[in-house]
């Protein structure tokens, strides 16, 4: 890598970092760096994932006092569907060819994109509906789908966690808040374990985003309690989720 890169790398890192431990959104900041140094589509998708991983789980770590059963759902049976989803979704990624993937990415930020900017919206409707048992097997026909989704790209994956689990019976959304960066992290390791050994992680552009990810985080935990206008970052974080989802479908 030249200098030139590892300062990308690092900024985009550390941004993405601060971004998820404020409001959410570094996928779109890590994926496209990885792939503007030259990380193939498919291998810089894996990367981003595992980079995301320490932030999940330190999350998750924070609200671990929170989280309770809700819906016809154990907590057990959620996390296992999150495994066998994430498997599923990143054995997908695996046989996804290059050209397909960067022809899937726009549409997958585009998603991202907008899950994100109707955030407010969702958590709303999810608080006044009061949620709604939707039985178990729906249930987990759901949060498997979901899972796959994550095991196949990381974006956004918070945002619909967190409206599933709203749809599946869940109403505390200090619990839900809990659960989602468990099974985010969940989904996010076993991923990065089958990208691993599928040999599609990028090692050293991937040390130099999680090390920067990792001080990125521990700022934006620090600052979040005192950022007051929520609403402009998530205007930036929108804006910025827009350019690169038009940029990837103009390339």
């Amino acid at each position: 890598m030249t200098v030139f890169e590892i300062i990308l790398l690092g900024a985009a890192g550390f941004a993405a970092g601060l971004l998820n431990a404020v409001a959410g959104g570094g996928t779109f900041l890590s994926l496209p760096a990885l792939i503007y140094v030259g990380v193939p589509p498919v291998s810089a998708n894996a990367t981003a994932t595992l980079t995301a991983l320490p932030g999940y789980v330190s999350s998750a770590w924070g609200f671990r006092h929170d989280m309770q059963r809700e819906g016809a759902l154990s907590l057990r049976s959620i996390g296992i569907l999150g495994i066998v989803g994430s498997v599923l979704g990143a054995l997908l990624l695996i046989v996804t060819p290059g050209d397909t993937f960067l022809w899937v990415v726009p549409w997958l930020l585009f998603l991202a994109t907008v899950l994100f900017a109707l955030a407010p919206t969702l958590l709303r409707f999810i608080q006044k509906r009061g949620g709604c048992d939707m039985g178990s097997v729906v249930s987990a026909a759901v949060i498997l789908a979901v899972s796959v989704y994550g095991g196949y790209f990381n974006g956004g994956l918070g945002i619909m966690l967190l409206a599933t689990f709203g749809f599946i019976g869940y109403v505390n959304l200090h619990g839900m808040n809990g659960l989602k960066n468990v099974l985010s992290a969940v989904v996010s390791l076993v991923s990065a374990l089958t990208f691993i050994s599928a040999g599609l992680i990028a090692w050293e552009q991937a040390l130099v985003m999680a090390f920067c990810s990792v001080l990125g985080g521990y700022f934006g935990a620090r600052m979040s309690s005192r950022v007051v206008r929520t609403d402009l970052l998530r205007y930036f974080i929108t804006a910025v989720g827009a350019l690169m989802t038009m940029a990837f479908f103009l390339r």
